[in-house]
């Protein structure tokens, strides 16, 4: 698949079904995790991979009780394990590393023919207790992986005129 076509079809899946993911396309999403640059690539980060269905059952109470949690086959935890290193222009190194990575690992996913979706909104404490992550590290997103149930919803997006200013910004 293009780049511009994996972008294109790239959306936010909400219904998986229920079907297991080869490890082979597991692997591929996580390799381009893998290959993301990060803050002098350092790679401060860990993939947690829960297929266990009572483990994404109370990850998916622990964000709300978001379905897709429980509903996908996979689901993969991206952890920071610097989140105090902060870059030069004052912004969590973590928070710009692990988008970089999760990012490449969605559209790997739509190159896969897999669906996911970023989940923020979930408990920070919960989340680390599930998947014993230790309390000096931080739990950036947990995403469901599977192969979508539907496909296709139509993207609304701003036009370039209204989010690109050139040479200073406009409001």
């Amino acid at each position: 698949m293009e780049l511009e076509d994996a972008i294109r079809k790239r959306e936010s899946v909400r219904d998986y079904e229920d079907k297991p993911v080869p490890e082979e396309k597991i692997l591929k999403v996580l390799e381009a995790a893998r290959l993301a640059p990060s803050a002098s690539n350092r790679q401060e980060w860990k993939f947690i991979v829960v297929r266990e269905a009572k483990k994404r059952r109370e990850l998916s109470r622990a964000a709300a009780g978001q379905p897709q949690l429980a509903a996908a086959p996979v689901v993969i935890a991206a952890v920071a394990t610097m989140p105090e290193h902060v870059m030069s222009c004052g912004i969590p190194a973590y928070a710009v590393d692990l988008a970089i990575a999760v990012d490449h690992m969605t559209l790997a996913a739509v190159d896969e023919g897999l669906g996911t979706c970023w989940i923020g909104a979930f408990s920070q404490e919960k989340a680390r207790e599930i998947l014993n992550v230790p309390g000096n590290f931080r739990v950036v997103t947990i995403m469901p992986l599977g192969f979508p149930k539907h496909t296709g919803r139509p993207k609304i997006r701003k036009s370039l005129d209204e989010i690109v200013c050139y040479e200073t910004f406009k409001e």
